[in-house]
């Protein structure tokens, strides 16, 4: 069977085996997203004692999955659910093994950090992986790097090259790493305020951030805009937005916020 969109089968057995043993399955709820032919599900099932939620958007391979895992979905050791990972509803579960779809690695992981996990142990791009522990300063940063990096640290576990892929995805390495969520190191007065913040900024990451936040009129009211601005270090407000710390995006966010 071909690769639907982006999707590139993970066959290197080795680099599953050492997948499904990076966290403690057994006893857990365990959620993937995109199982595709099943390899990394397989490998899950058999370490024993996990349940296992499979996510999978193409129709095809659901059935080829319901099929070839008859027995382990009878007993109830294995949920199927044929749908969208970045919005389809999801069960209660405890970690996340996966590889991820590259195109849709963002968005999916922004929504694990909003629903919220124990461990996660996910496959990206490397250059993705790169950007999620980009620190500030570097020419990586951005609003990925912010956001997870405030709400979990990162780990990188194992890097696979495209032979441990079929179809084999041009000159593109891969990165399997451990999320593992935390409290913000600097307090955060409302989650969604600092998001709107890291989001407005790095749209318009060449200005500084004065600049920026008068741009985010979509996101704020313009005399909340203004009163921060005020409010404001000046040095601070005429920096750009990939030479900030985490504790100044929680600065402007919470003045932002009123708080």
């Amino acid at each position: 069977m071909s690769a639907p969109r982006d999707q590139h089968f993970l066959v290197d057995r080795r680099a599953v085996e050492k997948i499904a043993g990076f966290v403690e399955v057994s006893g857990r709820r365990v959620l993937e997203i995109g199982p595709g032919e099943g390899i990394l599900t397989r490998a899950l099932l058999d370490r024993g004692g996990a349940t296992v939620i499979a996510v999978e958007i193409d129709p095809a391979l659901v059935e080829e999955l319901e099929i070839g895992f008859a027995d382990e979905i009878e007993e109830g050791r294995l949920e199927i659910i044929r749908g969208d990972a970045k919005k389809v509803d999801i069960p209660p579960f405890d970690i996340v093994v996966a590889n991820l779809p590259y195109s849709v690695s963002s968005k999916i992981t922004f929504r694990l950090l909003e629903i919220g996990f124990e461990v996660a142990v996910l496959m990206y791009q490397k250059e993705f992986a790169q950007r999620m522990i980009a620190p500030p300063g570097t020419p990586n940063v951005g609003r990925l790097s912010v956001m997870v990096q405030t709400y979990a640290s990162v780990k990188p576990l194992l890097d696979l090259g495209p032979g441990s892929f079929r179809p084999q995805p041009p000159q593109v390495r891969s990165w399997v790493v451990r999320i593992t969520p935390h409290e913000p190191p600097y307090p955060v007065a409302d989650r969604w305020v600092y998001a709107d913040v890291v989001r407005v900024l790095f749209s318009h990451r060449r200005k500084t951030v004065r600049k920026g936040l008068r741009s985010g009129k979509d996101a704020f009211p313009a005399q909340a805009i203004e009163r921060a601005i005020a409010e404001l270090p000046d040095d601070l407000l005429q920096r750009r937005p990939e030479d900030l710390t985490l504790e100044e995006f929680a600065l402007i966010a919470n003045t932002l916020a009123g708080s």
